[in-house]
């Protein structure tokens, strides 16, 4: 089954309640490419690692089948910084 933006957005929303979220299909609609920019209160005080794991956790199922996924995960404070430096 292909998944949308739409599908990964709102089921990394569910768990994570971000700020911030940003889904990119790169696999010209098929689904099986994603890039992801989430900001999340829930990433404070975690490793990069823990995020990421955190992350993969929510989406174990759908990651069977998706054969790239790339991740930023970033506290608010985090992202807040990234905007002004920009």
């Amino acid at each position: 089954m292909p998944y949308s933006e739409d599908y990964i957005k709102n089921k990394l929303s569910k768990v994570l309640d971000p700020s911030h979220i940003e889904i990119e299909d790169q696999s010209d609609g098929c689904g099986s490419k994603f890039s992801v920019v989430i900001v999340s209160e829930k990433f404070q005080g975690k490793s990069l690692l823990q995020r990421h794991r955190l992350v993969n956790s929510i989406l174990e199922e759908e990651l069977k089948e998706i054969h790239a996924f790339s991740q930023k995960t970033l506290t608010p404070e985090q992202w807040e910084s990234r905007q002004h430096n920009n």
